[in-house]
């Protein structure tokens, strides 16, 4: 993926969303039983934020970066 192309990042991001979104409603259930879950539920929907940051705002704004994160 080329990091100046926010379509393919937003579909990544959308894919992202779904397949975890699934694992977190798995882990919701587990945790009432287990709460010790809820550690790796929470790392989860923090990933789900931060692919939805990508598919909102995030890929506009990922082709002023350079390869390496910062600002040009």
């Amino acid at each position: 993926m080329r990091p100046t192309d926010p379509d393919r990042t937003r579909e990544v991001a959308r894919n992202l969303v779904e397949l975890l979104t699934a694992y977190e409603e798995e882990l919701m259930t587990l945790e009432r039983e287990t709460p010790a879950v809820g550690p790796l539920r929470r790392a989860v929907g923090m990933a789900i934020a931060e692919a939805c940051y990508w598919i909102s705002d995030g890929a506009g704004r990922a082709a002023d970066r350079a390869p390496d994160g910062r600002a040009d």
